[in-house]
């Protein structure tokens, strides 16, 4: 019966890919309508702990209107407004927790989707990160609008009922909440609630590709690192305040490839910038900070450009390179790549990308990190359309499912595109993703017991090409079957001199402190 329930699956899926051109956004609910109705079994097919708010509370919200104040939300605050959401909306939202902080609060997350409890068989989860640093406080907010604005809108505006279709978008407001509680409204610049409530800066805690990562991790940082490893994300967006660009992979580079040359310019910035720490030197008496390191490319960077193009030209005015402060240049039209705007060690976007294969951008989305709450309406405008837009790029090149000749689904495949040495896996139902710009391609699928493939496969603009891969048994001549070589993470690893301690690597760790005061 499973067998015949995937079967049935996959041809639904191809009948829709057949017929060329996906309809206009306002048709493409009918296709959604279609696939929700598909499940394995009678099981449900996610199991969380999610939040499910008291009888007597949810009389009282019957009465009370549902809003959104363009305030800044405490923790109190915006856990009344997630659990009054998913009371209002129970068949559009989901509340869960997927830990708690330092100091005991909840690490919310809000699956805003036409299926929040159930994974919807053949489409993509993606999600939103905010208020990683506690004093960036803008994208809290956002994600709280954001949330208002999808549900408000899912019966009246026809691609918002499109994308909560297809999508399960998943958005947590504040991954560091403790931070948040100590940080001061109005501070445009310094570190006050940028960290977590024992000091750690949570954009510096992730295992890293380039360079090991010493520093203890945090609850915070392992609670979403157990979560992105439970959820096959397709796509993300970490947002942040202090600057205005779109930020992409890699964020950090090899150790070998810091000459000489960067590194005197390290020493000159130091010099030159020392009143940043200064408690006396504010607002235009600060030195500008103006820093320049090689670029460090993905194997993914025509896409990682794409998707940040796709928020700064969305955004009422990121594109256009607009600078913060007068003393700085603008990004050209609006995006960067992580590490040639500086490096670091230990970001959550390069692991994401590395170890899932999940592709995440840095969203800087204001140039005050805490600027005051009347401000908060401009923000929202300034970045409405670039948030909605963004997530729908989850659904560009290629879906499909790896089965076995039996029309079973093969889990945990491992999948990468040639001469592209970032790969990804088949979820527990055989579903994978990928973003791709058009072309042609080669998809290489491996898996244990199963024949190694190659498909060709053409990806257009007009919507993703579905792509079924069907695996094949194969035994070796010594009887056990075959099992390719895989290490994780997906990345393959080149082989890089680890830099021996000393001056230079002193004033390097110092520069990365120095540059803690943004993104």
């Amino acid at each position: 019966m499973k067998s015949i329930v995937w079967i049935l699956a996959v041809q639904l899926l191809a009948r829709a890919s057949s017929q060329g051109e996906l309809p206009a956004p306002e048709d493409k609910p009918n296709e959604a309508k279609l696939m929700s109705r598909i499940s394995v079994g009678n099981a449900p097919l996610e199991q969380r702990n999610y939040q499910v708010a008291p009888a007597p509370y949810n009389l009282a919200e019957q009465s009370e209107p549902y809003n959104i104040a363009f305030d800044y939300h405490n923790y109190d605050q915006m856990t009344r407004f997630l659990r009054a959401t998913t009371s209002k909306y129970p068949s559009l939202t989901a509340l869960y927790s997927i830990g708690k902080s330092v100091q005991g609060r909840d690490l919310w997350v809000m699956v805003v989707s036409a299926s929040p409890y159930e994974h919807m068989i053949g489409k993509p989860d993606v999600k939103y990160v905010a208020n990683m640093h506690g004093n960036e406080a803008v994208s809290r907010e956002l994600m709280l609008h954001l949330i208002h604005h999808l549900v408000t809108n899912y019966h009246s505006d026809p691609y918002i009922r499109w994308l909560m279709d297809n999508t399960r978008i998943h958005i947590m407001p504040s991954m560091n909440p403790d931070g948040f509680e100590v940080a001061k409204e109005g501070a445009c610049d310094g570190g006050q609630g940028r960290y977590n409530a024992r000091g750690f800066d949570l954009n510096r805690n992730f295992p890293d590709y380039f360079k090991q990562n010493n520093k203890r991790t945090q609850p915070e940082t392992d609670a979403v690192k157990e979560w992105v490893s439970k959820i096959q994300f397709v796509l993300s967006g970490s947002l942040h305040g202090g600057a205005l660009v779109a930020s992409y992979p890699f964020d950090n580079t090899p150790n070998s490839r810091k000459s000489i040359s960067t590194l005197f310019k390290i020493v000159l910035l130091y010099y030159y910038t020392s009143c940043l720490c200064c408690k006396d030197c504010a607002g235009p008496q600060r030195c500008a900070l103006s820093y320049a390191s090689s670029p460090s490319l993905t194997p993914d960077d025509d896409v990682f450009k794409h998707l940040a193009l796709t928020y700064s030209t969305n955004h009422a005015k990121m594109s256009r390179g607009v600078a913060c402060r007068s003393s700085q240049k603008g990004f050209r039209r609006g995006i960067t790549n992580g590490a040639e705007w500086y490096p670091l060690t230990g970001g959550m976007q390069d692991f994401n990308y590395v170890w899932y294969g999940c592709m995440e951008v840095t969203l800087e989305v204001s140039c005050c990190k805490y600027p005051p709450a009347h401000e908060l309406p401009k923000y929202w405008e300034d970045n409405r359309m670039s948030l909605i837009k963004f997530l729908a790029e989850a659904h560009r090149g290629i879906h499909g499912f790896v089965m076995d000749e039996h029309g079973n689904p093969v889990e945990k495949a491992s999948l990468k595109m040639k001469s592209r040495d970032v790969g990804f896996q088949s979820t527990k139902y055989g579903e994978f993703w990928r973003i791709l710009m058009p072309g042609m391609y080669k998809l290489e699928v491996y898996a244990d017991g199963y024949v190694p493939r190659e498909v060709d496969v053409m990806v257009v603009d007009q919507h993703p090409t579905l792509v079924n891969v069907t695996l094949h048994a194969a035994k070796r001549k010594d009887g056990n079957f075959y099992r390719p070589q895989q290490q994780p993470p997906l990345y393959h690893r080149p082989s890089i001199k680890p830099q021996q301690p000393g001056f230079m690597s002193s004033i390097t760790s110092g520069f990365n402190n120095l540059v803690n005061f943004f993104g």
